[in-house]
């Protein structure tokens, strides 16, 4: 969706809002689950993901899948299961189509046996660009942890 279905007043229009909001329930899921290739897919080729601990991003497709592994290879090791939660969306336009989107993610932590806990609470902000089929890829994304601000 282009970036001219934002309304005068400043809002977006609710089925792009939907449309995002979809594709971040989807990519959130194939990460809960493990499934760190697929996940990387939902970033462009040279896609960039940073966080607020890490010294440098992950760049591209290969290095964000690597670090997505490896976080899933630890969680199991330890017996855990995360769950992220994404909510409070904002988009606002970005050039060529894409949308700037800020939200809150929690990450729900719950031991085998456990209760679960929020491990987590972090600033999401992804640039995200369409794609020719309709859908979403992120460009560019960096996680803050609360935590650290």
């Amino acid at each position: 969706m282009a970036a001219s279905t934002e309304t005068p007043a400043g809002t977006v229009d609710a089925a792009v809002h939907h449309q995002v909001q979809q594709f971040y329930a989807e990519q959130m899921q194939l990460l809960d689950r493990g499934e760190a290739e697929p996940w990387a897919r939902t970033f462009t080729e040279d896609g960039v993901f940073g966080t607020s601990v890490d010294p440098e991003p992950a760049r591209g497709r290969a290095e964000i899948a690597a670090g997505a592994a490896e976080a899933t290879a630890r969680l199991a090791a330890d017996g855990v299961v995360h769950r992220h939660w994404l909510g409070m969306l904002h988009l606002r336009p970005a050039t060529d189509g894409g949308w700037y989107a800020r939200s809150y993610a929690l990450v729900i932590r719950t031991p085998k046996g456990g209760e679960p806990v929020i491990w987590r609470s972090c600033v999401c902000e992804d640039l995200l660009v369409p794609t020719d089929g309709g859908g979403w890829l992120v460009r560019e994304r960096h996680v803050h942890r609360d935590d650290l601000s």
